[in-house]
C-alpha cells in the first residue's frame, strides 16, 4: 500500500468492540523491521534492552531474535531507535501463489480471532501488490474488507511482511505504541506536491510519533532553514517562525506573514537575538556534533526559555551510531530529557525530540559553561 498525501493521520480510535485475545503459540522469536543498513545497530541497541535474547536469522531490513525464557507483553515495544516494527514471530510461508500462501499462512496462526491485518513489502522496490494481499487475508480471517490500514490501540494485529514474490515473514503484535499501528510503523503520508522539501514530512513524523506538543503562537527558531520545510510544517501548525540560513528559504514560505528569514549563519547571530522562542529545530546537513554545538550555543546561552529541541542528526556512517549515548548526554546537559528514533521517512539520520527537564542542567556543566566567554 502507497502512502497517500495527507496531514498526520489523527491518533486511531479505540476498539469498538474488546479485543481479541492473545495466540495460544505465542512465538519463540521477536522480528524487528529497519531501515536497511541499521540491522548492526538495531542488533547492538537490543543487546542492552534484552541483553538475554540472541540474534538469529536476519536480512536486509529485517533482524530476529530468540527469545528462550522470556516473554515480553503483547505490546512491546521498546525505546530501540532503530525499529520500525517489532512482532512476534510464528515464522515463513512460501508457494507457488497466495492461495497456497495464505493456506500455510492459516496453519500457522490457528483459529486465534484476530482483529485487524497490516501487510507491507520487507523491500518497498517490491513490486508486488500488498493491497491484495492484505485484502485476501482479511477475508480469509473473516474481517471487513474496509478495515482501516492503522489498527486502533489494543488491537491484537495480523503482521504479513512480503519478503519476495513467494514468500512471506508471518507474525503479530498488539497495537499500542504510535508506530506500532501503522503497517511496518511506516508514516502513511507521502509528501504533498506543494512543499518545499523533504524535511516537511519528516517533522510531520516526528509530531505524529513523539506526540510533540506544538502550539498555536508558539515561536520557534530553524536553524539550517533552507529551503524551508520544517519551517512550512511549523507555520501550519500555527506557529510564527525564524529561519536561520545564509541560503536563500522557498518563496512559498517566505510569503508566510509569521515567518522571518535571518539570512546568515547560526553561529554568527547574536545569542540576544534568540530570546523569547519556544522551540529550537535543526535539520543540518554537518557532522552531528557540529549540530549539538549549534544547539547547545542557543539553549544555553540564548533561547534560555525554550521549552524543546527537534534536532536531526546525520549518520555519516552507521559506526556513528555507537556514539548516540553520548550525544544524548549532551542534550541532558543542556537541561533537556531527550528522545530518540530513526524515522521511517528519513535517511541516515536520528531525530531527536528533547524537552526541558524540570530541573536545570548538570551543575558541573553551568560551572564549565560559566568559564566560557560569552558573545554579546
Amino acid at each position: 500500500m502507497r502512502p497517500t498525501p495527507a496531514s498526520s493521520p489523527e491518533p486511531a480510535p479505540a476498539a469498538a468492540s474488546p479485543p481479541s485475545s492473545s495466540p495460544p503459540q505465542r512465538g519463540e522469536f521477536l522480528l524487528v523491521t529497519c531501515q536497511g543498513g541499521a540491522e548492526g545497530a538495531l542488533s547492538a541497541r537490543f543487546a542492552e534492552l534484552l541483553p538475554q535474547a540472541t540474534r538469529a536469522a536476519w536480512r536486509r531490513g529485517i533482524v530476529t531474535f530468540r527469545l528462550g525464557p522470556l516473554d515480553p507483553p503483547d505490546d512491546f515495544f521498546p525505546d530501540a531507535v532503530y525499529a520500525r516494527s517489532v512482532i512476534r514471530s510464528f515464522g515463513q510461508v512460501s508457494g507457488g501463489d497466495d492461495d497456497e500462501r495464505i493456506t500455510k499462512l492459516a496453519a500457522l496462526v490457528g483459529n486465534t480471532p484476530f482483529d485487524t491485518v497490516h501487510a507491507w513489502c520487507r523491500d518497498p522496490r517490491t513490486d508486488v501488490d500488498v493491497a491484495t494481499i492484505r485484502g485476501r487475508l482479511l477475508a480469509a480471517r473473516g474481517l471487513p474488507g474496509d478495515a482501516p490500514a492503522a489498527a486502533a490501540a489494543g488491537q491484537l494485529v495480523l503482521d504479513c511482511i512480503v519478503d519476495g514474490p513467494d514468500r512471506w515473514w508471518v507474525g503479530w503484535h498488539r497495537a499500542a505504541a504510535p508506530a506500532s499501528r501503522l503497517p511496518g510503523g511506516m508514516h502513511p503520508v507521502a509528501l504533498p506536491p506543494d512543499k518545499v522539501s523533504r524535511a516537511w514530512l519528516k517533522l510531520d513524523e516526528a509530531i505524529a510519533l513523539f506526540g510533540i506538543p506544538l502550539a498555536r503562537g508558539q515561536r520557534a527558531v530553524e536553524l539550517g532553514a533552507a529551503p524551508g520545510g520544517a519551517s512550512q510544517r511549523l507555520l501550519e501548525a500555527g506557529l510564527a517562525v525564524v529561519g536561520v540560513d545564509p541560503a536563500l528559504v522557498d518563496p512559498r514560505v517566505t510569503a508566510h506573514p509569521a515567518f522571518e528569514q535571518w539570512r546568515m549563519r547560526a553561529r554568527d547571530v547574536r545569542l540576544r537575538m534568540f530570546r523569547d522562542f519556544d522551540w529550537v529545530v535543526a535539520d543540518m546537513n554537518i557532522d552531528p556534533r557540529s549540530t549539538l554545538e549549534s544547539v547547545e550555543r542557543v539553549v544555553t546561552g540564548g533561547a534560555a526559555r525554550a521549552g524543546g529541541i527537534i534536532a536531526t542528526l546525520k549518520l555519516p556512517d552507521w559506526s556513528r551510531a555507537a556514539e548516540l549515548p553520548d550525544w544524548l548526554d549532551r542534550f541532558r546537559s543542556f537541561g533537556f530529557e531527550p528522545r530518540a528514533r530513526q524515522l521511517s521517512t528519513g535517511g541516515r539520520e536520528i531525530c531527536v525530540v528533547a524537552r526541558r527537564a524540570a530541573k536545570g542542567p548538570r551543575r558541573a556543566e553551568v560551572s564549565r559553561r560559566a568559564t566560557r566567554p560569552r558573545d554579546r
